[in-house]
């Protein structure tokens, strides 16, 4: 009874995230509240399981808050437009170097680990040069799009921070291993965007009718007046270094993981508060501008502790996992989460993150260590095999901002994207299975 409970709970629960018609807070809270009560558990035996499941989440909220605050002041600052600034301005005119670059201006933008402020940063920078250069705007969208999602592998972005409260565990802790594989990605990224770049330049020779060798233009890539305004107000240029070095130690202490994770960007938050805008209206406006997207992440985590609690105390994960078990071919259980990681790019055509990582990964988590399988390697491999394709999901709203930008279609970019995107998060997912991230 208690895995047709289970089992029903996250059904619901992914078939309400996916139509749209609750917010992901009220489907995580509300939907395991009225499952352990059919199950016969009572309020107080609830609450205590929502109790254990918030404690368990609370680090990482803290971590999410700050992280995203942190990042948010940094980008006011203006810290990453010189290094932005200098990457378009080096490769105007030459469509494989435009597409090397959109990477780079990408990777850079996506630190803070927020998909609409990397879109609102790179694409009314680098559409008008694609405009002019006759380069396609889903080419654009795939290459900034596959290099947030590498980036989104650090701790303090959504993917890592779904699965450490799945895991229980640290977020910096479990984004150490992937490192060397978001440097091999990056690098692997940079060599697709060559490839895809040197496409892009014949198909747009073969469109004009012109030499190659003739295409070239010049692009004012300068934001709306009131853009610039705004903005120019916020930037602190003679306190670059001091932002690039505190976020150099910042990134430093996050791989030592001898200090709490939120703790770090507490402080790093505070010192960059102080020193970038002493006034005290200007630091809790610079607080009020970035705080709705921390709180919305808070409070999705929080919602998240409270359903894997629930499941958890209540034994529903534990009994689905173990009539799993019973009924998949025996030989199948030791590699469930490596064939769910290959198939973790279409699974983003149909389950949104929540769903993912908040519904499948605790059964697939348990069906495997079930069998030997090591958890976190488990983890690993459905994190490797979807996060790539988190920019191609309907389910995305960072998506929608971004098509909107680029004056692009949905389908559209599915269908440009989406083989590419498949493709290659089956070659990373490969590397971690060469560098033992992954084991079978």
């Amino acid at each position: 009874m208690l895995s047709l409970i289970g089992l029903f709970t996250i059904i619901t629960i992914v078939i309400l995230l996916l139509r749209g018609k609750v917010s992901p807070i009220i489907a995580l809270v509300m939907i395991p509240v009225i499952s352990a009560l059919v199950a016969g558990f009572g309020l107080v035996e609830i609450g205590d399981f929502f109790s254990d499941g918030v404690g368990k989440v609370i680090p990482v909220v803290i971590m999410f808050i700050f992280a995203i605050l942190f990042f948010g002041v940094m980008q006011d600052a203006g810290m990453f437009d010189p290094l932005i600034n200098k990457m378009i301005a080096l490769s105007r005119g030459n469509v494989v170097a435009v597409a090397v670059a959109t990477v780079l201006v990408a990777t850079i933008a996506h630190l803070d680990g927020s998909g609409a402020s990397t879109f609102l940063i790179t694409i009314p920078a680098l559409l008008p040069l694609y405009q002019r250069l006759h380069m396609s705007p889903y080419l654009l969208l795939l290459l900034v799009g596959t290099s947030a999602s590498i980036l989104n592998m650090l701790p303090w972005a959504g993917p890592l921070g779904r699965t450490a409260a799945v895991l229980e565990m640290d977020p910096s802790e479990l984004w150490r291993p992937l490192i060397p594989l978001q440097v091999i990605g990056l690098l692997l990224l940079i060599g697709l965007a060559v490839l895809l770049g040197l496409r892009e330049k014949r198909r747009i020779a073969k469109r004009l009718g012109v030499e190659q060798s003739q295409m070239s233009a010049t692009v004012d890539l300068s934001f709306e007046e009131q853009q610039q305004e705004e903005k120019a107000l916020l930037v602190r240029p003679r306190l670059l270094w001091f932002n690039v070095l505190l976020t150099l130690a910042l990134v430093g202490m996050l791989v030592w993981g001898i200090v709490p994770a939120g703790f770090v960007f507490m402080m790093a938050l505070s010192i960059a508060l102080v020193v970038n805008y002493p006034n005290v209206d200007a630091q809790m406006a610079r607080i009020k501008a970035h705080a709705p997207n921390a709180l919305l992440m808070a409070a999705i985590i929080l919602a998240a502790g409270s359903f894997l609690g629930i499941l958890g105390g209540s034994g529903m994960l534990d009994a689905l996992a173990r009539d799993m078990v019973a009924v998949l071919p025996g030989f199948l259980l030791p590699y469930l989460h490596i064939v769910i990681g290959v198939f973790g790019v279409p699974f983003e055509l149909v389950l949104n993150t929540d769903a993912y990582y908040f519904a499948l990964l605790p059964v697939v988590d348990q069906i495997v260590t079930s069998v030997g399988v090591d958890g976190v390697s488990s983890a690993y491999a459905m994190i490797i095999g979807n996060i790539i394709g988190t920019f191609i999901s309907p389910f995305s709203p960072a998506l929608w901002l971004a098509l909107g930008l680029a004056g692009a279609e949905m389908g559209k970019h599915i269908r440009y994207s989406f083989f590419w995107v498949w493709g290659f998060s089956l070659v990373l997912l490969g590397v971690a299975l060469l560098l033992g991230i992954v084991s079978l």
